[in-house]
């Protein structure tokens, strides 16, 4: 997994999931080329929110609740607070099962990227990547993770 300290967080398969949907929520190349063109192997726009917030309720309550378990510290959490509330506001006025263009379209999405791509860089580098690799796969992610490969 590169530079990555995966045991240094108490909760690091989650802070894994939670960086897998920033970085690709952050980047509209990987948008348009993966998620647009509809390139198997990374899920869509609804499964990076499933990752951002399935296992650690974001969209119930702050990342606050996670300093030093998933998120280093209080400006981590910020930046991830801040990206969820710009994302799930589009998923709520899009609604969940829309295409993927239906999001890029929305007039917040270009906010919503800029949230997630500060919120990406401030996780990746803390933890020693690069922020401007390529995400990667689901299947990669479940292999570093331990957990099922589930989603396309």
């Amino acid at each position: 997994m590169g530079g990555m300290p995966l045991n240094d967080m108490p909760w690091w398969r989650w802070r894994s999931n939670v960086r897998s949907a920033l970085h690709m929520l952050s980047d509209p190349a990987f948008q348009q080329e993966t998620w647009l063109a509809g390139r198997p192997g990374y899920g869509d726009v609804t499964d990076a929110v499933y990752r951002l917030v399935e296992d650690t309720w974001l969209d119930n309550w702050s990342a606050d609740k996670y300093i030093g378990t998933i998120f280093r510290d209080a400006e981590e959490a910020q930046l991830v607070d801040a990206a969820v509330l710009r994302v799930l506001r589009i998923m709520h006025q899009v609604g969940p099962d829309a295409p993927v263009a239906a999001y890029m379209e929305h007039q917040g999405w270009p906010d919503a990227v800029r949230a997630a791509r500060e919120a990406h860089v401030r996780m990746t580098t803390a933890d020693g990547e690069d922020p401007d690799a390529v995400p990667r796969s689901l299947e990669v992610l479940a292999i570093m993770t331990g957990g099922p490969d589930t989603r396309g």
